[in-house]
């Protein structure tokens, strides 16, 4: 599929902001699967400084500065993006999940690239509940796959989608407690899940088709940025960013499905608080302001 993405970011203040300094993670990946044929990322009122570069997990980032006074600040992309969807060699998904483990076992070809995704970060806490919510899945010898899909099947039977449950902040323990959120709430909850075992995976951030390719069903969180949870696979040799190895399987708990032709992948770390679309600071007098964001994933059909 070919997918032309919009995604647009609107701040408004109540009074001048004088100065603007922002990050910006809305450039997709170039990945195997995944070919990103252009993309601009254009700042209105226009930036006195802009550039690109890439961070410590390879993600595309836009840096911008704004020096002329302003109450409305837009952050707007635009990428064509072909996306195949990966393939993978299931014969290896058997593989016990222990033996998957880079912090138990170092020895594991690409395990030092690994193992910063297998401790706790700043929105993953691993908690106790977390730990035992895991382990109904993460049975000893069961294969990789099996449980971690298991996992994702039950964080998303168990657990509402209600975007009134939550905040960008919550916590783990938040999460449990309200048992609901969205996107964000049930991949940190995965993740927390997952890593109080040993395993390594990352957080991603994305999109998904607004009007999805025919005979596939519409699904939850297509009308903004997305987030679902990559697990390491270390025995199927070289990764999906060709580096490294091992490869990493993308799970979506939100819609209890692995990632496919729908996903576009923009960037992934250990939570999101590595790959927020925006961030920043800004200096002003302002008390009050709103946060505005569209998104539209339109798929046609590669000619």
């Amino acid at each position: 599929m070919r997918y032309t993405v919009d995604h647009t970011t609107v701040y408004a203040y109540d009074d001048d902001v004088t100065d603007s300094v922002g990050i910006a993670n809305v450039t997709p990946r170039e990945l195997p699967h995944q070919h990103v044929e252009t993309t601009q990322v254009r700042i209105t009122p226009a930036p006195a400084d802009q550039s690109t570069d890439v961070d410590f997990y390879g993600n595309t980032v836009t840096y911008f500065q704004v020096l002329q006074p302003h109450r409305r600040l837009e952050i707007s992309a635009t990428s064509v993006v072909d996306v195949t969807g990966p393939t993978w060699d299931e014969t290896a998904f058997d593989q016990p999940w222990e033996r998957a483990r880079p912090l138990a076992d170092t020895a594991l070809p690409g395990a030092w690239r690994a193992a910063d995704l297998a401790v706790a970060s700043p929105l993953v806490e691993q908690t106790q509940e977390a730990y035992d919510f895991g382990a109904v899945s993460l049975t000893e010898g069961r294969g990789l796959v099996e449980a971690a899909e298991d996992l994702m099947h039950r964080v998303h039977a168990g657990f509402d989608y209600d975007d009134t449950a939550t905040t960008v902040t919550s916590t783990i323990p938040e999460v449990f407690a309200a048992r609901g959120g969205v996107c964000q709430d049930f991949a940190h909850l995965m993740l927390a899940c997952l890593r109080a075992h040993g395993l390594a995976a990352r957080y991603v951030s994305g999109y998904l088709a607004t009007t999805p390719p025919p005979g596939k069903p519409r699904l939850v969180g297509a009308d903004a940025s997305h987030a679902w949870v990559e697990v390491w696979l270390p025995h199927l040799g070289a990764d999906l960013n060709g580096a490294g190895s091992g490869q990493w399987l993308a799970l979506d708990p939100t819609n209890d499905t692995r990632a496919d032709d729908r996903y576009v992948s923009v960037a992934w770390g250990r939570d999101y608080a590595d790959v927020p679309p925006a961030k920043g600071v800004i200096y002003t007098e302002a008390t009050t302001s709103t946060l505005t964001v569209s998104v539209d994933v339109a798929p046609d059909q590669q000619e």
